[in-house]
C-alpha cells in the first residue's frame, strides 16, 4: 500500500471538465455571498448595532409588536400613538413583507436555538436578502446570456453602492428585501417566457405576491411586464410559451396581490394597473385570432374577420375604459405616478413630496458615484443584446432603459435601476473577455498549425503574413484585457471607498472630525428621546416636523401629532401653519391638537445643515397649501430667504425661528465670531433676543441639536 504512487492515490478525486467548471462557478459565488453580506457592515463596526434613518424605525416597532403580540393583532393593530387625534390603522395602511420576513426570520433562529433579539434580525436582514439578490442575478444573467455574465452580475450588484445604500446593516426598510423579490420575480417571469412551464408561471405570481406585500414599487412591475408582453406582440413574438406566462404570472397574481389589505382592489380599480388589465384582454383576442386562423383556410376571409375582431376590441375597450373612469369606478393616476412621468409635477402641486431630498431629479455626480464604470459598460451591453436579440434580452432591454429614465426623474429610484445596470454592463464585461480569449486562443493554434504545414510557396507567404500580424494582434488584445481588469479593480476599490465614507453613516447617530483630527459622535438624536421617556407623562403628545414622528414614537414611546407616513396632508399642512406663525397664533393652534411638547432640531451650533431652520420654507409651503394665510413671500426678502439682520419681520418672529434660536444670541459657537454666529448658515442671526411667552424650554441636548420645549397652560381667567 504504502508503494502506491500518489497520483494513483488521487484518481478517483479526478475531476472532469464540467465538474471543475461548476466546482469552480459554486466556489466564486459562496465568496460573492459572503463578500455582499460582510461589506454591508461597516457601520456596526464603526458604530454599533442600530437602526438607521427615519422609516426604518417605524417598521422595527411594528415588527417588534408583531413578534410579541402575534399576526392577528397586528393585522387589526390600531396604533393610537400616531397622528393624534386621528389614530392610524397600521394592518390597512402598510407592506407587510418585511415584518412578517424579518419575524420569520427570527422564530427560525429561536426554534435552531439560537437567541437574538428582534432588533439584530432587523439590523441584518437588508445584508442578508443582498447575499440573496446577487444569487438571482447569476440565474437571472445566465438566462438572458450565460453562465459567465451571470457571475459578473452577481459580483458587480455585490458591491454596487447604487444597492448597498439601501442595504447596509441598519437600513430595515422595505426596499432592504423588495429589491430581491423585483429582481426574483423578473428571473421567474422571464424564465417563463424561455420554457412555457406552467410551474414557473405560477412560481412567478407567488414571487409577485412577495414583491406587493414588501414595497409599493410592485407598480413598476405590473407595468413593465404587460409593456414587454405589448412588445413582443407587436414585433410578431406571440407564442404560447408567452400566453401560459403572462396569464399564469397576472390571474394569480392579481388574485393574491388582493390580500394585501393594503392593496385591495386596486388591481381592477385603479388606473396605474389598467396596462396590465388591458393586456390582459389583448392576449385573449391574440390566442382567439390564431385559433380562428387555423380553422380558417381561406385568407381573405380570415383578413375580413380580423379588421372587424380589431375594430371591435378597441371600441369596446376604449368605452369601457371611459365608463369606468367617467363613473368613478377606475380612479385616476396618483399625484405620485404623475410625479414619476414628470419630474416638475411635484413641485408645482405636492410640494410634500418635492420636499423630501431622495425625490429630487438625479444629478450626473450621484450616477457616477452609484455606478462608476457602470455608466460606459451599460451602453456597451445594450449593444450586445441588441446583437443577439431573443425574449429575454428585450426584457433586459426594457428594464434597463425604463428604470434608467426613473432614476433620472428621482434620485430614489436609482436603487431600482441598479440590478438591471449591472446585469446588462456584466453582459458587456462577459461577451468582451469571451471575444478576446477566442481571439487569443485562435491566433495561438493558427501558429501551430501554420508551422506545420507549409507546402508550397503561397502557403508559405500567407503563414509569414500571418504570424507578423498575429503578435500585434495577441498584445492588443492582452492590452485590452489587462484594461478590462484594471478598470474592474477601479470599480472594486470606488465601491469598498463609497460604501464605508458615504452609505454606513446612520443618520441618527452624527460623525465629524474635530480640530485635531480626531473623531467627534454627536449623539443628540438617541439623548433626546430617551429623556423624553423618561421625563414626560406617558400620554404627552409631542408636535414636531413630520420626518421625526416615526423615530420619537418608536424611541422616545409618546404620541405625535404628524409622522413619516404623510397620508393626511391637511394635518401635516397645520403643523407648518403653527410652526410659521407667530408665537400668540402658533399657541391656539397647540392648544387645539392637545400639544404638550414641542421638538426642533437645529444645526446652529454643531454646522449640522439637515436641521428645520433649512427646512423651514417646505413647512411654508405645504402650510400655504392648504391655508392661504401662509404666503411664502412673506418670509424672503427680495426673493431670498434669510436668517440675519436682513431677513423678514415675519421670519424674525415666527414659532420656528424662536424654537431654535432661543439663548443662542448668547452663545458663542466659533473663535472670532460674534455671538449668535450660526455655524451651519455662515452668518450672524438677526434677533438675539428671543422671548417666549406660551413655551418654555423643557431640554436641550448636549450639542443644542434637538431641542424641547413645553407648551405652558393656559392662563387663570378667574
Amino acid at each position: 500500500m504504502s508503494n502506491i504512487p500518489a497520483a494513483d492515490l488521487l484518481k478517483p478525486f479526478k475531476l472532469k471538465t464540467k465538474q471543475q467548471e461548476l466546482l469552480i462557478r459554486v466556489s466564486i459565488l459562496c465568496l460573492v455571498y459572503i463578500l455582499a453580506f460582510i461589506t454591508r457592515l461597516f457601520s456596526v463596526l464603526r458604530y454599533e448595532s442600530m437602526i438607521h434613518e427615519f422609516d426604518p424605525y417605524f417598521n422595527y416597532r411594528t415588527t417588534l409588536y408583531l413578534t410579541q403580540n402575534g399576526f392577528y393583532d397586528f393585522w387589526n393593530w390600531f396604533d393610537y400613538e400616531s397622528w393624534y387625534p386621528l389614530g392610524r390603522i397600521v394592518g390597512g395602511t402598510l407592506y407587510p413583507g418585511l415584518m412578517v420576513t424579518a419575524a420569520l426570520i427570527y422564530r427560525l433562529l429561536h426554534f435552531l436555538r439560537f437567541a437574538v433579539h428582534i432588533r439584530e434580525v432587523c439590523v441584518l436582514t437588508a445584508p442578508f436578502f443582498a447575499s440573496n439578490t446577487t444569487l438571482v442575478a447569476y440565474f437571472f444573467g445566465k438566462e438572458i446570456w450565460d453562465s459567465g455574465a451571470g457571475l459578473v452580475a452577481a459580483i458587480l450588484i455585490a458591491v454596487c453602492p447604487g444597492y448597498i445604500s439601501r442595504s447596509v446593516a441598519g437600513s430595515y426598510d422595505n426596499e432592504g428585501v423588495a429589491i430581491f423579490a423585483l429582481l426574483f420575480t423578473f428571473y421567474l417571469f422571464v424564465k417563463a417566457v424561455n420554457t412555457g412551464s406552467l410551474a414557473w408561471g405560477l412560481a412567478s405570481a407567488f414571487g409577485y405576491f412577495y414583491m406587493v406585500s414588501a414595497w409599493g414599487g410592485y407598480v413598476f412591475i405590473i407595468n413593465l411586464v404587460p409593456l414587454y408582453v405589448l412588445v413582443l406582440l407587436i414585433t410578431g413574438r406571440y407564442s404560447m410559451r408567452l400566453y401560459v406566462a403572462y396569464n399564469c404570472m397576472y390571474i394569480l397574481g392579481m388574485l393574491l396581490a388582493m390580500q394585501i389589505r393594503f392593496v385591495g382592489f386596486q388591481h381592477v380599480q385603479s388606473g396605474e394597473h389598467m396596462a396590465a388589465m388591458g393586456v390582459f384582454f389583448l392576449m385573449q383576442v391574440f390566442y382567439f385570432l390564431d385559433w380562428v386562423k387555423h380553422m380558417l383556410s381561406d385568407t381573405k376571409l380570415f383578413q375580413a374577420f380580423l379588421r372587424i375582431t380589431v375594430t371591435c376590441t378597441v371600441a369596446v375597450g376604449g368605452i369601457a375604459l371611459g365608463v369606468g373612469m367617467v363613473s368613478g369606478y377606475i380612479s385616476p393616476w396618483t399625484g405620485r405616478f404623475y410625479s414619476l412621468l414628470d419630474p416638475t409635477y411635484a413641485k408645482d402641486n405636492i410640494p410634500i413630496i418635492a420636499s423630501v431630498s431622495e425625490h429630487q431629479p438625479t444629478a450626473w455626480s450621484s450616477f457616477m458615484f452609484d455606478y462608476h464604470i457602470l455608466l460606459f459598460l451599460f451602453p456597451a451591453g445594450l449593444y450586445f443584446c441588441f446583437k443577439r436579440l431573443s425574449d429575454a434580452t428585450i426584457f433586459i432591454v426594457m428594464y434597463g432603459l425604463t428604470s434608467m429614465y426613473f432614476a433620472g426623474v428621482m434620485v430614489r429610484l436609482i436603487l431600482v435601476a441598479t440590478p438591471a445596470v449591472c446585469l446588462i454592463s456584466a453582459i458587456a464585461v462577459s461577451a468582451t473577455v469571451k471575444n478576446l480569449a477566442v481571439l487569443l486562443r485562435s491566433k495561438s493554434k493558427a501558429v501551430q498549425t501554420g508551422s506545420t504545414k507549409g507546402t508550397s510557396s503561397g502557403k508559405a507567404s500567407s503563414k509569414a503574413a500571418l504570424d507578423q500580424s498575429q503578435p500585434f494582434q495577441k498584445n492588443g488584445a492582452m492590452a485590452l484585457l489587462f484594461g478590462v481588469f484594471y478598470l474592474l479593480s477601479k470599480y472594486a476599490t470606488h465601491c469598498t471607498w463609497v460604501t464605508s465614507e458615504a452609505y454606513s453613516s446612520p443618520s441618527i447617530v452624527l460623525a465629524a472630525r474635530g480640530a485635531h483630527g480626531n473623531r467627534v459622535i454627536f449623539d443628540d438624536y438617541r439623548e433626546a428621546y430617551f429623556w423624553l421617556r423618561q421625563n414626560t407623562p406617558p400620554d404627552a403628545k409631542v408636535m414636531s416636523w413630520w420626518d421625526y414622528g416615526y423615530q420619537i414614537t418608536a424611541m422616545g414611546n409618546r404620541t405625535v401629532i404628524v409622522d413619516n407616513n404623510t397620508w393626511n396632508n391637511t394635518h401635516i399642512a397645520t403643523v407648518g401653519r403653527a410652526m410659521s406663525s407667530y408665537e400668540d397664533e402658533a399657541y391656539e393652534i397647540m392648544r387645539s391638537l392637545d400639544v404638550d411638547y414641542v421638538l426642533v432640531v437645529f444645526g446652529g451650533v454643531t454646522g449640522y445643515s439637515s436641521d428645520d431652520i433649512n427646512k423651514f420654507l417646505w413647512m411654508v409651503r405645504i402650510g400655504g397649501g392648504v391655508f392661504p394665510v401662509i404666503k411664502e413671500p412673506d418670509y424672503l426678502v427680495n426673493g431670498e430667504y434669510r436668517v440675519d439682520k436682513g431677513a423678514a419681520p415675519k421670519m424674525l418672529n415666527c414659532l420656528m425661528y424662536k424654537l431654535c434660536y432661543y439663548r443662542f444670541g448668547d452663545l458663542v459657537t466659533e473663535y472670532g465670531r460674534p455671538p449668535g454666529y450660526d455655524r451651519a448658515r455662515g452668518v450672524e442671526i438677526g434677533n438675539k433676543d428671543v422671548k417666549l411667552e406660551h413655551l418654555e424650554e423643557a431640554f436641550t441636548t448636549s450639542n443644542w441639536i434637538v431641542r424641547i420645549y413645553k407648551v405652558k397652560p393656559p392662563n387663570n381667567r378667574w
